[in-house]
């Protein structure tokens, strides 16, 4: 939301912000001589001889030293930095040039290190108007694309859920399940037909499989301990073009992002350019390591640049569960419910928390005696007051454990023990 409140602002340069470097050229070494000529009868003795001495002495040193390449190098290349140096700091206020090759460098090695791990994904689906002018039901194909990550040298790929698993429906229009999901892969122009091994649309996240071995498996580094302003790498294929990089920086870590269907993520923010076709794809370290998988991107006349990632840490046990179960399997209390704040409380005469509007027969929830009405308003000794921080206490436990919940029932508050069941 933008922010209309203005700060104060300033013309006056803050000038604990510049380096104070002192101007060699506008100091000299000055020595003290006497100019006056004194009357002197040894003249060729005392000045001359030892004057042609020292000019021949000086010269068979300075031949000796350039004859010599370590000697020669150390003179020249101590006057080149000196004069590099003097010539840098004539002109106060200015900045050194720096050279970009290191971070050309680190941007090359990180590509060459993701790119094989990364492919293309095309997905084909059907979608059937509803109405049309010819008074019936028309059925098209239509494709999209995607990305994913190799996460086994077997054919098993990590990308988002809603890459693979467009089913949706709306007024005038119904479109399927992916019929045909095919990947390439970098630097092979082979597609090869891919499965849906599973998917978990809570965390929009999915694996599927192709029947190929030998692959390039992705590295994946420590997503807890990345830092806001490191580089970071997005690769993909965006629009349909195979291996793609985009860079830039961390923008923020444990970004809470909403999407448009009200689900609440979070997220790595980067400013790294995420675009269609993005999905599924890495977000990488300067190593070429992941640390994200790619998901949604914020749009807008004012956005630019806000790009988010699911934090790789949080993927691996949905992954593997994926591929051991199919699904994620997660605990369940078994209710519907509803948020109330202050002022609904109040006009309902309730309290604030979780209003129970359905609870689901044989669900633990019923079995531990919780009915429609009760107002939740603490879970294991914490108080909460939205479904959100209710779930974040429910997924923290494992099927089978034991959950304490408290209620509010006509105005007198009762503690439940509930034995969380699997979620359908």
């Amino acid at each position: 939301m933008e922010n209309n409140n203005e700060e104060n602002s300033s013309n006056t340069v803050n000038d604990s912000k510049f380096k104070t470097v002192s101007n060699p050229g506008t100091y000299k070494a000055v020595y003290e001589i006497d100019n006056k000529p004194k009357k002197n009868s040894h003249f060729g003795k005392n000045i001359v001889l030892p004057f042609f001495s020292g000019v021949v002495g000086c010269a068979v040193v300075i031949g000796t030293c350039f004859g010599v390449p370590s000697i020669r190098e150390q003179i020249i290349g101590s006057n080149s930095s000196s004069n590099s140096q003097s010539s840098g700091s004539q002109f106060a206020g200015t900045v050194d040039q720096i050279s970009l090759s290191n971070y050309s460098d680190t941007s090359v090695y990180a590509a060459n290190k993701i790119l094989p791990s990364i492919v293309g994904i095309q997905i084909e689906y059907n979608v059937t108007s509803m109405f049309s002018m010819f008074g019936g039901g028309q059925t098209s194909k239509a494709t999209a694309t995607g990305s994913g990550i190799i996460i086994s040298d077997d054919g098993y790929i990590l990308t988002n859920n809603h890459v693979v698993s467009s089913s949706e429906s709306e007024a005038y229009y119904q479109v399927s399940e992916a019929t045909k999901i095919t990947v390439k892969l970098f630097d092979d122009d082979t597609e090869y037909e891919a499965k849906i091994v599973g998917t978990d649309e809570e965390t929009d996240l999915a694996v599927i499989k192709i029947e190929k071995t030998g692959l390039t498996k992705a590295e994946f580094a420590d997503s807890d301990s990345i830092k806001v302003g490191e580089f970071a790498m997005a690769v993909g294929s965006p629009l349909g073009l195979q291996s793609s990089i985009t860079c830039g920086v961390v923008s923020a870590v444990n970004r809470e992002v909403t999407d448009s269907d009200g689900k609440t993520y979070t997220l790595i923010q980067t400013d790294a350019a995420i675009n269609a076709g993005n999905s599924g794809g890495a977000l990488v370290n300067s190593e070429g390591k992941v640390i994200g998988v790619n998901t949604l991107k914020l749009t807008g006349e004012d956005v630019e640049g806000m790009g988010f990632a699911i934090p790789i840490n949080s993927t691996t046990d949905i992954t593997s569960q994926l591929i051991q179960y199919s699904k994620v399997k997660r605990p369940y209390i078994g209710i519907t419910g509803m948020d109330l704040d202050a002022e609904t409380a109040k006009a309902n005469k309730l309290v604030e928390g979780i209003y129970i509007r359905d609870v689901e027969t044989f669900s633990a929830a019923e079995k531990a005696g919780m009915k429609i009405g009760d107002v939740i308003i603490e879970a294991d000794g914490k108080s909460i007051k939205t479904m959100d921080e209710l779930n974040e206490i429910k997924n923290s436990h494992n099927i089978g454990d034991e959950m304490k919940i408290k209620v509010n029932r006509d105005g007198e508050e009762k503690e439940l023990t509930i034995k969380l069941g699997e979620q359908p």
